[in-house]
């Protein structure tokens, strides 16, 4: 966007166990193929899923990390940490001024799950709103699984045109009763409808043995919304463009 290259958490570990969870595949291409990358977004580092130990290096090489103030305590002098509304800006390579990285809340796990001592679910996670002149503005939601979240963001951020959807509905049996830590198909499309954009690009739904919807649940749930027209589930490895 703007002539920057950004990675978001990025996860390049080979097939296997990592700690209570389990990779399935590989990453559609190694870190090498990504050429110079600019800036890295962490929705939290705690899990592997979103950050593994090849994920960790690349992130550690950046120029510049972004995540919550938790994981960026772990992550390095790079690593900025912003609390949910605050936002930092790089200048862009086009020329088209800066671009800015807004933090917006994210709830990793059920609504009326148990909270730790700071309002977390799970632990601190954080979702991005990218935006700048002449660029669409995109959504990472990061691993949210609250509509009421995905709502406020919308108030406060009326004109989102591209979201970029954790989705895959996570489960852990160990925490919250195996409830979702992700959004679920369902949930995905409403999130969709509650934004109003224009484009979907589905993420973190395959290649762990805890995501328990995949693709074809995505095209069923957008289907049943009438929302199929925006659902851009291309092969991975593949570039979409994103307008504005």
């Amino acid at each position: 966007m703007g002539g920057l290259r950004i990675v978001s958490d990025p996860t390049f570990d080979e097939p296997g166990p990592q700690g209570y969870l389990t990779k399935t595949a590989g990453p559609a291409f190694d870190e090498a193929a990504l050429g110079p990358v600019d800036v890295v977004l962490v929705s939290h580092e705690q899990h592997p899923d979103n950050l593994d130990v090849r994920g960790r290096a690349l992130a550690m090489a950046a120029p510049v990390v972004l995540s919550t103030p938790s994981s960026a305590a772990a992550l390095g002098d790079q690593a900025v940490g912003l609390a949910p509304w605050t936002s930092y800006s790089l200048p862009r390579r086009d020329g088209g001024g800066a671009l800015r990285i807004l933090a917006v809340p994210a709830v990793h796990g059920p609504e009326d799950g148990e909270r730790d001592a700071d309002g977390n679910v799970n632990c601190e996670v954080t979702g991005f709103v990218l935006s700048g002149h002449g660029l669409p503005t995109l959504y990472i939601s990061g691993d949210n699984a609250s509509i009421r979240t995905v709502a406020e963001i919308s108030h406060r951020v009326p004109d989102i045109g591209v979201a970029l959807l954790h989705a895959g509905a996570a489960r852990v049996p160990a925490k919250f009763e195996g409830r979702p830590l992700s959004l679920d198909s369902r949930r995905a499309a409403a999130a969709a409808a509650v934004l109003g954009v224009r484009t979907v690009v589905p993420a973190h739904y395959d290649g762990w043995s805890h995501f328990s919807e995949g693709a074809a649940d995505l095209e069923l749930a957008f289907r049943e919304a009438g929302l199929s027209s925006l659902l851009r589930k291309e092969p991975h490895g593949s570039w979409v463009a994103l307008r504005r």
